[in-house]
């Protein structure tokens, strides 16, 4: 009993979901997303796949949801470069465009943002225009967990922002930033 028991744990743990990404990776390809080469999809929600790029060797967690607000066109809006980490329940909810460099550590939970609603008296804010300014994020940088990027950030190579932040303006090289909204905690060199 206890052999039939690993061998169905085995089975189901290593190989099962092993087929089901290799298919959902073939089927996403299809739709137009573009994923490097050992670069596994486990579950993920995304609105239009098209908009995707994914680079060789990343690691991706459950639950992740690329999500492109913006009107239909062409070309890819979310870029994830080669090596990237993106742990479980990141958003990215994108209408411009977001990059992110190579080798980067996303943890779980983190937002990202590339538009905010208009907020004039005049009219509803339902029905005001939106904002829209491009996110990009550098090589080597580490997101803790459940921090929010928000329009038109751009986050300098080597950077490390601490878990909870709220990130409303750009950070440059090598510094560490933390806090709501997020400030500069201090540099890495």
């Amino acid at each position: 009993m206890y052999i039939i028991q690993q061998t169905i744990f085995i089975f189901r743990f290593r190989y099962f979901f092993k087929i089901i990404a290799f298919f959902r990776k073939k089927w996403l390809i299809f739709c137009g997303m573009k994923i490097g080469k050992g670069t596994t999809i486990p579950k993920i929600h995304v609105t239009w796949p098209h908009k995707v790029s994914i680079g060789m060797n990343c690691i991706l967690e459950h639950d992740i949801y690329l999500k492109y607000d913006g009107i239909w066109s062409k070309d890819p809006s979310i870029i994830i470069n080669d090596n990237v980490f993106i742990g479980s329940g990141c958003e990215f909810n994108i209408k411009a465009k977001i990059t992110v460099g190579k080798n980067c550590l996303i943890a779980s939970g983190c937002r990202f943002i590339d538009h905010n609603h208009g907020f004039s008296i005049n009219e509803l804010m339902s029905k005001q225009k939106c904002s829209e300014v491009a996110i990009e994020i550098g090589s080597d940088v580490w997101i803790g967990c459940n921090v929010v990027i928000l329009e038109g950030v751009c986050i300098g190579n080597g950077a490390i922002i601490a878990a909870g932040a709220v990130v409303t303006k750009s950070i440059p090289d090598y510094e560490i930033w933390g806090g709501i909204p997020a400030k500069k905690i201090k540099s890495r060199k």
